[in-house]
């Protein structure tokens, strides 16, 4: 079965629709995809592997409109926020994590992510290169699935570093610096960044097509009725899973591949 995709204009609809119809809250749905992107890691990093995980997270706020009104969307970029849960989360599963979080927004959500992070006593760096050099493992939640356009300062160096370094990445929703669509960009920072592995929040979306790695669906709490709208279909979560491996989509999947994924499976 051809994995479905769904496009910016529908992923921020739905997010839409579930803050309003579906009377979720910003906070309930941030906590929910944190928690999935913790155990997309914990799938292809347990801590045995090594603890220290570098979480790079993206600005929080870059608009004027209500955070009610969008959530991953270029407006609010939200993923930010789900790294920073992420974060507190992959902690509690036994890691080490650092924060770099050099975008702060002054909104009370993210005030109050950051705080309980600060609680637990996790650090947060403003130096990435230098953090990469004792990190074991990196997620990349900077930019959301809506980014276009050029990747700005301080942002260029981190996307260059994430393109060389030898320490495996989970990317969020997307690679940042890819665009929804096209994929990676033709040229600058980013044309040449393909992690080891992405989770998609909700739905995959079309830049899929373009990545090589293990891919992730996490977020379980689509209702059938939203999923069925949209022509989504509901993963076959497991027991208590939050996120489900799909089958290698990108343009380099080979049969090798599905062989390892369902070796890995048992």
């Amino acid at each position: 079965m051809a994995l479905k995709t769904m496009n910016a204009k529908n992923a921020a609809a739905l997010d839409k629709e579930l803050m309003s119809e579906g009377a979720f809250s910003l906070d309930q749905l941030m906590e929910l995809c944190g928690l999935s992107i913790c155990q997309a890691v914990y799938r292809v990093h347990p801590p045995s592997k090594g603890k220290k995980v570098l979480v790079a997270c993206g600005p929080g706020n870059n608009g004027k409109r209500s955070v009610s009104i969008i959530y991953r969307s270029k407006i609010l970029s939200i993923k930010g926020g789900d790294g920073l849960v992420a974060t507190r989360h992959l902690y509690h599963h036994g890691y080490q994590p650092t924060v770099y979080y050099p975008k702060k927004t002054s909104h009370e959500l993210y005030q109050r992510l950051s705080t309980q992070l600060k609680n637990l006593d996790i650090p947060f760096t403003d130096d990435f290169e230098s953090s990469l050099k004792t990190t074991n493992y990196i997620v990349d939640a900077i930019f959301g699935f809506s980014f276009s356009g050029e990747v700005r300062d301080p942002f260029r160096s981190v996307i260059a570093a994430l393109e060389t370094t030898d320490i495996p990445v989970l990317a969020v929703d997307a690679p940042s610096s890819w665009n929804i669509e096209d994929g990676p960009p033709k040229s600058g920072p980013g044309v040449n960044y393909n992690p080891e592995a992405l989770i998609s929040l909700s739905a995959a979306k079309p830049l899929v097509k373009y990545f090589e790695g293990r891919h992730f669906i996490g977020g379980r709490f689509l209702p059938p009725s939203v999923a069925k709208k949209y022509d989504l279909d509901i993963p076959d979560f497991q027991g208590d899973e939050q996120v489900v491996e799909t089958a290698p989509t990108g343009r380099k999947a080979t049969s090798e591949k599905v062989l390892k994924m369902a070796e890995r499976q048992g």
